[in-house]
């Protein structure tokens, strides 16, 4: 009887583990207020170099007051959850792509001639590098990689998983230095400067590493993907149609051809605009800004600000002018039909942003993450630890950490002046800090669902099930481990390697300080 029950019980919906994972937030909330829980990091004065105990407390939940605030912001939060707008926007785009045909020629294009494996490498290692952008590439390669495995006859959930996997990966892991790299440079200096007033770090000081560990882990993922996770993927199953082998036709090469001549003047228009010092150039820049990539992602950036709508006018672009050139696309409605196409179905979707932008917002509101990551700083600064000991410490203490606190800014603003500095002590430098920092987040950024964008990847995943059960919340994260595994070990090594035989992290830059 009991192996009957068991057999025949119904798994969580993900929307029901939301709502469990909200209650238990709200109750742990409560019991930790109730105990007093709190913790310290310092803040340092950007002027005057000073060191400011800040004493993180919880905010409790359970209680009138708690559930008072989560009926009063749920509305708001979910109107101004930027995960939904951004999705919604750039859905319009890849459905014009999509409806008119352009994405299945340009694949079948591209991809025809390739080993299965090359595609994989070359999409993983576009998603790593796409980390440039931002978070927005989340919501670009997540549909895209989902077509780009369609196409390719093989099962969307695996240029989903792979997608989502090196996009969280590749956010913290890239040769460009980002605005992010740029804010987190900022705190790694002031915390140096407590023990050095003098020591400054170039923007190229993590060139070397970065480029290694860029082509290692987009070839680390790839095996993952080929040798892991296809294996363990249930088969997709495609209609006698889908199946039928793609022969681009000439007039889907005349498509091809309107739709690469409209990208490339819309192209060159707009990369004019961000070169600066040119004439009526920049015009998408922040010129208040001293470094070129905060003119490009400074908050008063138009280019930051409108970027999602940049790459959506692109996607449309492509797929009118192909649509016009195959007459596939033949008059406006023809147009605003395709625009629509990739919203069917987004009921499901919308449900499940709101319950993850809900729990988010809970978790954020009751500080249990702040605690925990100021409380793991504490930890370090006390440690007396050296050398190899010393590195895989602070590399697992940052990899707990991301799961709580995803966000890179929020976490080294806390961790920083603790994690320099003991690393100075140890003759390591701030450059070799921040590294480590870096690469121990791309480990675990995958597999917590308090990333904002880990929503989408299991919307996406829902959508192109074919089983009978929902994709649960528990499946999503299972997928990722392996990734999280892989990667863990490729970067440790990388990691122990580099300190060990002193080679350059980047420019006049090295894993030692005298």
């Amino acid at each position: 009887m009991k192996k009957f029950r068991r057999k025949n019980r119904e798994p969580m919906h993900p929307l029901m583990s939301y709502v469990l994972l909200i209650v238990i937030v709200m109750v742990l909330s409560g019991i930790l207020h109730l105990v007093d829980a709190s913790s310290a990091y310092n803040s340092i004065n950007n002027i005057t170099l000073d060191s400011k105990p800040i004493t993180e407390v919880v905010t409790s939940l359970f209680n009138l007051s708690g559930i008072k605030y989560i009926f009063s912001s749920t509305v708001a939060n979910f109107a101004n959850f930027t995960v939904l707008a951004n999705l919604i926007i750039i859905l319009m785009g890849i459905s014009i792509m999509d409806k008119s045909g352009f994405l299945q020629t340009a694949i079948t294009l591209t991809t025809k001639r390739m080993k299965k494996k090359t595609v994989t490498f070359i999409f993983v290692l576009i998603c790593v590098l796409s980390s440039v952008f931002g978070n927005l590439s989340y919501l670009i390669f997540i549909p895209l990689g989902a077509l780009l495995f369609y196409y390719g006859k093989r099962n969307p959930a695996i240029g989903i998983i792979t997608a989502f996997a090196a996009l969280s990966c590749g956010s913290s892991i890239n040769i460009i230095f980002t605005s992010s790299d740029s804010a987190l440079l900022n705190y790694t200096v002031l915390a140096a400067k407590t023990l050095n007033v003098n020591y400054t770090i170039s923007g190229y000081a993590f060139l070397f590493i970065m480029l290694v560990a860029v082509l290692l882990v987009s070839y680390v993922i790839t095996i993952v993907t080929e040798n892991i996770l296809v294996k363990n993927l249930p088969k997709y199953e495609f209609t006698e149609r889908e199946l039928e082998e793609d022969i681009v036709t000439k007039s889907e090469k005349k498509g091809m051809i309107y739709a690469c001549t409209g990208a490339i003047i819309y192209l060159v228009i707009f990369i004019y605009s961000i070169i600066p010092n040119l004439p009526l150039s920049g015009a998408l820049l922040d010129a208040s800004q001293e470094r070129y990539i905060d003119k490009l992602f400074s908050v008063n950036s138009f280019f930051s600000n409108g970027f999602i709508f940049v790459v959506t006018i692109l996607f449309i672009i492509l797929g009118l002018f192909y649509g016009i050139g195959v007459k596939s696309i033949k008059n406006h409605k023809d147009f605003c039909d395709n625009l629509g196409h990739s919203l069917d179905g987004i009921g499901n979707v919308l449900v499940m942003i709101f319950f993850a932008s809900t729990f988010i917002s809970v978790f954020k509101e009751t500080n249990i993450g702040n605690i925990l990551v100021s409380s793991i700083g504490e930890l370090i600064s006390n440690i007396n630890f050296t050398g190899l000991p010393l590195i895989i410490f602070i590399f697992i203490c940052v990899c707990v950490a991301t799961i709580f606190v995803p966000s890179s800014i929020s976490k080294w603003i806390i961790l920083s002046s603790s994690v320099v500095p003991v690393m100075m002590n140890a003759s390591m430098s701030p450059e070799f800090a921040q590294i480590i920092f870096r690469f121990a987040e791309a480990c675990t950024m995958n597999i917590t669902p308090l990333l904002a964008y880990f929503i989408v990847y299991l919307a996406f995943l829902e959508k192109y099930n074919q089983g009978e059960n929902k994709i649960k919340l528990i499946d999503s994260i299972k997928y990722q481990i392996p990734y999280t595994l892989v990667i863990t070990f490729t970067l440790v090594i990388l990691l122990v390697i580099w300190y060990l035989i002193g080679l350059p992290l980047g420019v006049n830059s090295f894993p030692t300080i005298s």
